[in-house]
């Protein structure tokens, strides 16, 4: 099989270090994620997986919780669900 020529350009397309500019991503140091956030971030999947819990035990015998009905569904998976949603900007 024959070889392909190997040819030499002679003009250079600019390159990032002539031009002083780096392409290399610097990371800012943020500090990380403050303690209040991931204190509401956990404490709302955990209240909403209590929530869940209470409902399965006790749903019967508290009026206001039996009175919520199918809604204790939805509070229990919303809690756990902005928990979950504010992972996304735990650092």
């Amino acid at each position: 099989m024959p070889k392909a020529k190997v040819t030499k350009d002679l003009v250079r397309p600019a390159s990032s270090a002539a031009t002083g500019t780096s392409r290399t991503p610097v990371k800012v140091n943020t500090g990380g994620t403050p303690m209040w956030y991931k204190v509401i971030m956990f404490g709302l999947m955990l209240l909403g997986l209590a929530w869940l819990i209470l409902y399965y035990l006790a749903g019967d015998q508290i009026t206001w919780l039996a009175q919520l009905g199918p809604w204790n569904y939805a509070i229990g998976f919303a809690g756990m669900i902005l928990g979950l949603l504010m992972t996304m900007g735990w650092r």
